[in-house]
This record gives C-alpha cells, structure tokens and sequence, in this order.
C-alpha cells in the first residue's frame, strides 16, 4: 500500500478510535477533487474546539513521533501539531472555527484503492482552504478543482465560506483571484 495512505488511514482509525472528528485535506483530498500531483505530507483537521487542545495532542503525542522538539508546545500555541509515522509527514490542524467544523460536517468517505477509503474534504472546502493559504501550488490546486469538477462545484458556497474567512485575515486578494478563476472557467 501506498505509504501516504497507510500514513492517513492509520491517523484515521486513531481519531475514531478515540471519537474524534477527522477529515482529510492537503494533497490527498486533491487528488480525489482536482488534478492529482504527488506530495510527501498527510493533511488532516482535528476537531478539538477551543481549550483542552491539550487533551488531543497529549494522546497523539504517546501514538506518533513529533518532528520537533517543542511540538506539543508549538501546537499549543499555532494549532498544529507536526507529527510523523513511518517516514510519512503527518500535519494535524486543530480545528475550532465554526468553518472547520462545517469542512468536517461536510466531509465523505472516499476509496482511493482497494481496501483504502479516507474521509477527505469537500471539493468546496478543499478549494476554500487553498485559497485562504493563498500560496503558488494551492493556486495550481483550485484550478484544477475548478476545471474537474466543472459545474458540480458549489461556487455560491466557495465564495461565502471564503469570504467569512478572508475578512478575518484582512485580505481580498484570494478573492480576486478566486473570480477570475472562474471567469476563466465557467
């Protein structure tokens, strides 16, 4: 088996062994939305809410090998916790936004191969959190949502939920581009 998915189904029997609330986002998820690229990490969304985040890590952190020193710190602190399993890079995003919650609500079981189903994003989800990264790759991975998933894609829901978001960050660039994307491709 591929080690990315022996990496993100491990980390998923994890969470539900323990009841949580985990999706697949990142690379994995875009090769199942957009136009599939290698990548060398496992992303996932935790939902842990605020305070107590302790209580998520602390039992992560007796499972799996952190990649730095202060990661338990670190995740604390950033709410993200930089694990590893078998050489495969693990990032788990500790998530208590009310949109985090949604992106797992709204996430679904996917078969990447046989034995081997994640539960990853939505690809409006997917497209809303590349967009908010607002870095050169995530770019490359909406248009190729945009373009695969063609008139499927809830635009109308792309556009709110990152609208909510980019008025947190003050930036209204992502949202420029992401109209022009669709422009381009309607």
């Amino acid at each position: 088996m591929n080690p990315l998915f022996a990496a993100a189904a491990e980390l998923q029997r994890f969470a539900i062994a323990h009841g949580w609330r985990i999706t697949i986002i990142g690379g994995l998820a875009v090769q199942r939305w957009g136009e599939p690229r290698q990548t060398r990490a496992v992303d996932v969304v935790l939902l842990t809410g605020f305070g107590g985040g302790e209580r998520f890590v602390d039992r992560i952190l007796e499972r799996y090998t952190p990649r730095r020193p202060d990661a338990r710190q670190f995740s604390l602190e950033r709410r993200v916790l930089l694990i590893t399993d078998a050489n495969v890079p693990l990032d788990v995003s500790l998530a208590a936004l009310p949109f985090e919650e949604r992106v797992v609500n709204r996430s679904s079981a996917y078969a990447f191969a046989a034995g081997v189903a994640l539960t990853t994003c939505s690809a409006e989800d997917l497209a809303v959190l590349k967009a908010f990264a607002d870095q050169p790759q995530d770019w490359l991975d909406i248009e190729g949502i945009v373009v695969r998933q063609g008139p499927a894609l809830d635009r109308r829901l792309i556009k709110d939920e990152l609208d909510d978001l980019l008025a947190l960050k003050e930036d209204p660039v992502p949202k420029a581009r992401l109209a022009e994307f669709f422009r381009r491709h309607p």
